[in-house]
């Protein structure tokens, strides 16, 4: 049973940063397909990246690319997700997500098995 718990959420100002962690118990973060999302209230869940685990391949949101990067700690079975630029319109929760998934089905999932309570992200 794999549990995955967010962390790093929280107020920051629009321009600012902020780097959300992903922490896996209970198999390899490092044999995963992990991903990021987020849902602001009264709007569609949107993925924000993802990660191939075992190969680092790393996949971006269109909306997204060039202020977010995905990157995995295998020593602490932790996924990150450092946000940039951030505006109001990037509020929500954050959650991440993971399954066994390969390398071209990691980028089209829709569903994962795992995923965590998430973490608010509130730019103000």
């Amino acid at each position: 049973q794999v549990q995955l718990v967010e962390s790093g959420g929280g107020l920051a100002q629009p321009g600012g940063s902020l780097r959300l962690s992903c922490a896996a118990s209970g198999y390899p973060v490092s044999r995963y397909c992990v991903a990021w999302y987020r849902q602001a209230p009264g709007k569609e869940r949107e993925n924000v990246a993802r990660i191939n685990s075992p190969t680092g391949t790393t996949y971006y949101s269109d909306s997204m690319k060039g202020r977010v990067t995905i990157s995995q700690n295998n020593a602490k079975d932790t996924v990150y997700l450092e946000m940039n630029a951030l505006s109001p319109e990037d509020s929500g929760m954050y959650y991440c997500a993971a399954d066994s998934y390969g390398v071209g089905s990691c980028q089209r999932a829709t569903t994962f098995d795992y995923r965590g309570r998430g973490t608010q992200v509130t730019v103000s």
